[in-house]
């Protein structure tokens, strides 16, 4: 669910009490889209950060933190100069839009106090976080949008500024009941949810479907053949989700689902529309939002900076893939190298029945057990001699070749495998510091060039496996590339651990730490085994094929690639991934 008009509300309501009269003390853009704020004032200093994010735009107190650029972007430098030090006077959501307004005054370059707005428009792909003065003239934005982009509304420094496109919806807060019945039976082909969210504005399709609910109706009934008696119903319904909005009656919550774990929603209400579902309440619509989106937000920008890498080894693959096609037809072209061997022993053992001249030569093929006739093709213009010369060079080169696709199979074969293993990788990054140490391992295994290490720069944090442990009490880590696996693997599991890995797939190493046992308990071997399958390119596959052995039986050959080892006894289970269960487990560790 996005952030629909009544979760912004919601937060503007919230943000109003921790934040009116409170001062900005420190600004800063970790990411190209995202502002984080300092504001002292009302108690304990408080972070705010604001996102315009395409994917999650959103505003609300955060207590996590980024790690910020060494230079700071253009707008976050904008935003120092006209902001920093303000005091936040007001925060206004203007007719129940996806907007949120903060008013801040603040003294300009003569020390006269004047009042500038950050404005964040919550609208999507389109979202935007503007800066304007006390006559609403922009000052920049962090998405600057030209006339080439939209010819409908240009968002420039020194251009005024204008709110977003009315799409003609009418504000909520403020719906009548006769105008509600009468707009109602004039829908056209529309259903009773559509009715509500396209008619109002900030109303989502999950609200319109839990006025629906509320109501005792069905979301996709109908409008025209809805009675006047349901029509009221649905009315009263609506109201009554409004009036809670206003009366500031919330219930932060995420929703998920009870068989698997899996989030569905999130709300600021109650909402009737899931019950039956396992929910998440929380203190704040703060730490609502920050429990939904960080995950998802992290992700996406995980998977934003891990672009180039991964458009580098899907390269890779590509061509390793050719490089096998091209193999297979080598392969192919030297399968008749035993028979041109044979045509060249035949004709050296009838030589004096062959004669120069002859286009083509029959025998007895004394190689074959029926002693069946041969017919060998020759080349008039050559001697018996070098006719059986050409048949033994043509073998010979044919041998050589093989001799060499051998070595290049072999070697072409384990980089497929590597580079499918860093991909997977890349699936399991979940920081910075993850993307930083599969930058390192591809430097190191010569696929990309190394990039020297900026004089005073901070080293890199070091990344860390995943902790999870089983119901029985059982530590697990996972490894999440190439390198943390070798780490894991050779250097921190003890030798009576229990090591475990997808049969001949790409993916992570798990651990599970036995304490000097050397054995586990059958649950907490098929929830190790589960993240095994999760954790590795089949995780969206079924009945997968984990091999497990205790850590001194897997050994690393010399000059193998990193994450590549080899392990001789091992027992196999066969596991469908399951996504809630590692929640579950990540959850209690």
């Amino acid at each position: 669910m996005a952030l629909d008009g009544i979760t912004t509300f919601a937060i503007v309501s919230e943000l109003k009490a921790a934040l009116l009269g409170g001062r900005i003390d420190k600004i800063h853009q970790p990411l190209a889209d995202e502002i984080r704020m300092s504001v002292r004032g009302n108690g304990a200093p408080k972070k705010l950060l604001l996102s315009a994010n395409s994917g999650h735009p959103r505003i609300h107190l955060t207590e996590s933190s980024r790690e910020n650029p060494m230079t700071a972007p253009l707008f976050c430098m904008v935003l120092r100069k006209y902001i920093a030090g303000g005091k936040i006077v007001d925060i206004l959501q203007p007719d129940f839009e996806r907007i949120v307004i903060l008013k801040i005054e603040s003294a300009n370059e003569m020390g006269d106090i004047t009042q500038k707005s950050l404005i964040l428009e919550i609208m999507g792909k389109h979202s935007n976080l503007i800066l304007t003065d006390e006559n609403g003239k922009i000052l920049d934005s962090i998405k600057r949008v030209t006339h080439e982009k939209s010819s409908v509304r240009e968002v420039l420094p020194g251009k005024d500024y204008a709110f977003p496109p009315s799409q003609g919806k009418k504000n909520p807060l403020l719906a009548e009941r006769a105008d509600f019945l009468f707009s109602l039976h004039l829908q056209e082909g529309r259903k009773l949810s559509e009715f509500i969210y396209q008619t109002y504005t900030g109303i989502s399709p999950l609200m319109a479907q839990e006025a629906c609910v509320r109501a005792s109706l069905d979301a996709s009934d109908a409008c025209q053949q809805t009675a006047l008696e349901e029509g009221e119903r649905l009315f009263d319904a609506f109201s009554a989700l409004m009036k809670e909005a206003q009366e500031g009656r919330f219930l932060p919550a995420v929703y998920t689902q009870k068989e698997n774990g899996r989030i569905m929603e999130f709300s600021v209400l109650e909402m009737q529309l899931f019950r039956g579902m396992a929910q998440k309440n929380y203190a704040s619509v703060s730490g609502l939002l920050e429990g939904y989106y960080q995950e998802r937000d992290n992700a996406l920008h995980i998977r934003q900076k891990a672009h180039d890498i991964r458009r580098l080894v899907l390269s890779n693959i590509e061509r390793c893939a050719k490089k096998k096609d091209i193999q297979q037809k080598t392969l192919r072209d030297t399968q008749g190298m035993q028979t041109w061997k044979k045509k060249g022993e035949l004709i050296t053992a009838n030589i004096y029945a062959v004669s120069q001249g002859m286009t083509t030569f029959r025998t007895v093929d004394f190689y074959d057990e029926n002693m069946a006739e041969i017919e060998i093709a020759l080349d008039p213009t050559k001697t018996p001699a070098e006719n059986a010369q050409k048949y033994f060079a043509k073998y010979n080169k044919a041998k050589r070749t093989l001799a060499a696709l051998e070595i290049q199979q072999k070697q072409n074969d384990e980089e497929l495998e590597y580079l499918e293993s860093v991909l997977n990788a890349l699936d399991n990054a979940v920081d910075d510091a993850d993307l930083s140490e599969i930058r390192t391992e591809l430097a190191e295994s010569g696929f990309i060039r190394r990039q020297p290490q900026k004089k005073g720069a901070a080293r890199p944090k070091k990344a860390k496996p995943l902790h999870f442990v089983s119901s029985d009490g059982y530590d697990i880590f996972v490894g999440k590339s190439n390198l943390q696996n070798d780490e894991l693997t050779l250097r921190t599991a003890e030798s009576t651990d229990i090591w475990m890995h997808a049969k001949n797939i790409p993916g992570s190493h798990v651990i599970i730490r036995t304490n000097g046992t050397g054995e586990a308990p059958d649950t907490t071997l098929e929830e190790a085994a589960n993240l095994a399958a999760y954790f590795s390119k089949a995780k969206n596959s079924s009945m997968v094929p984990i091999d497990y052995t205790q850590r001194k039986n897997v050994k690393k050959p010399s000059g193998a690639k990193p994450g590549m080892v080899i392990y001789l006894t091992n027992r196999t289970i066969y596991i469908t991934p399951d996504e809630g269960r590692a929640e579950r487990l990540k959850a209690e560790s």
